[in-house]
């Protein structure tokens, strides 16, 4: 399969896996990722998401030998979610953790801006490619400036060249850099704080701030988002203020 996928204690692992392809992305493992991602929000036990690729790579973006007419028609609409149905953020409503073992890439380094946390081994290196190549990086171009200052930005939006993982780290694109013996208990220790929280207050946050972007900040606060005041109103809600309380672990039902 060119996506796997496993739920294990409420947390879904999806890796690529076309390691002879760095993990490159053609259209079948489009498919496959935009079912993932569905079969996520459909499933209320889980709460968190890992995002990984097998071998030495992360993904090194689209499959360059899918490059027929069809091909390039597919790659200029992906939809509402961008590159891989995650690169424009929003989806799915948990938590998504980029696990970055090496180099992410064009699509690749799309997807991992579409996550919400990043943990990446001192190997990883990060680039969008695509003018060296006569392409467009559609979903970088949009959200990398977001990201980061714009001349950063467009120093590497206009040459294609790559930074690795530590100058990720200082450009505030990556949350920890290990090394990668140690990446996945840094992963690990991520999705226990993750999965401590109650999870309707994570998918509240995780819209929130997706949705309330490009808002100034009164009009943020002041937007009413469905599953806001479902939220503040829930099971989970009353049981968080009573363990603090009692001084104990709170007991989530996601109700």
């Amino acid at each position: 399969m060119s996506v796997d996928f496993d739920v294990s204690n409420g947390v879904a692992w999806v890796t690529l896996n076309r390691p002879e392809r760095m993990n490159a992305v053609d259209s079948a493992a489009a498919a496959a990722l935009d079912e993932v991602w569905n079969a996520i929000d459909e499933n209320p036990t889980i709460r968190c998401a890992v995002l990984t690729g097998t071998g030495r790579a992360f993904c090194a973006g689209a499959d360059m030998k899918e490059d027929g007419p069809e091909g390039l028609a597919y790659w200029a609409g992906t939809g509402d979610y961008g590159f891989g149905g995650i690169a424009l953020g929003g989806r799915p409503s948990v938590p998504v953790i980029a696990r970055v073992n090496g180099p992410a890439l064009g699509g690749g380094f799309e997807m991992v801006l579409g996550c919400d946390l990043v943990v990446a081994a001192e190997s990883a290196s990060f680039g969008l490619p695509e003018p060296r190549v006569g392409r467009l990086p559609l979903d970088g171009m949009v959200t990398l400036p977001r990201r980061i200052p714009r001349s950063l930005a467009m120093g590497m939006l206009l040459t294609g060249r790559r930074i690795d993982a530590a100058q990720a780290l200082d450009h505030g694109l990556v949350n920890q850099v290990v090394p990668l013996e140690e990446l996945d208990p840094a992963v690990d220790s991520w999705v226990g704080d993750i999965v401590a929280c109650a999870p309707l207050s994570l998918k509240a946050i995780k819209r929130s701030a997706h949705d309330a972007a490009h808002l100034t900040p009164s009009e943020a606060r002041n937007l009413r988002l469905p599953g806001l005041a479902a939220a503040l109103r829930s099971r989970d809600a009353n049981e968080g203020v009573l363990a603090f309380r009692e001084k104990r672990a709170p007991v989530w039902s996601g109700r």
